[in-house]
């Protein structure tokens, strides 16, 4: 199992494209009853888009890991969807904490629903600190591939404009939230939603983007 004081050499090695086996990332699953499964293709597709693309060695399974587990030192970038309910139990919100400021990254997706209750939940997490819009000209946006207006839109739901939110940890963005946007529903299979292949790649690419990022951020 990888250490918490370990993860920041993990995120090092990755960096500079040594890491000898093939990078795991993980879905996060939490309580409460929200649909944390929701979107069974998406992150495979997107990891094998950003294997193409990034030219790093990822694992393209669909890894599960609990918000209270110490597996989650095991991958150093967990990926949350859904459309309900998240509860996040004190010793959740600690451990969830103690993987980001040791080096881990969460993107929390917005699948429909989701944010009047992740914002609760992740106060939970970081107290002294809110979400915070990523302005456009944000790094994140602007990976191998730009977006000069920010997050793309991939469905309408509530017809909003996507914005992108993030945690930031003495100078570090631990988490970013991707709002009115639903990118993995756009990583899915092309038959699951039916999107312009267009729409898709620009999920996709975004995707690429936040992963890039996550990896390579000072």
């Amino acid at each position: 199992m990888i250490k918490k004081f370990s993860l920041t050499i993990l995120l090092s090695s990755i960096l500079s494209f040594a890491y000898s086996q093939d990078i795991k990332i993980a879905k996060l699953k939490y309580n409460g009853g929200g649909d944390w499964y929701a979107n069974k293709t998406a992150l495979p597709n997107l990891l094998n888009f950003c294997e193409e693309e990034l030219k790093i060695p990822f694992d393209n399974k669909n890894y599960v890991v609990e918000v209270g587990s110490n597996e989650i030192y095991q991958y150093p970038y967990v990926y949350m969807t859904g459309h309900g309910n998240v509860v996040f139990s004190d010793n959740e919100a600690q451990n969830l904490r103690n993987y980001l400021i040791s080096g881990g990254f969460l993107h929390i997706d917005d699948n429909y629903g989701l944010d009047q209750f992740i914002r609760l939940e992740m106060k939970k997490v970081f107290p002294e600190s809110d979400f915070v819009e990523i302005p456009f000209d944000h790094p994140i946006y602007h990976q191998k591939f730009d977006f000069d207006d920010g997050l793309p839109k991939i469905h309408e739901h509530d017809g909003k404009p996507a914005q992108g939110f993030g945690i930031i940890h003495e100078g570090r963005v631990v988490c970013f939230y991707s709002y009115e946007s639903d990118l993995g529903n756009g990583w899915e299979d092309p038959s699951i939603h039916k999107d312009p292949e267009s729409v898709r790649q620009k999920a996709l690419k975004m995707g690429a983007n936040i992963i890039s990022f996550a990896f390579t951020q000072d």
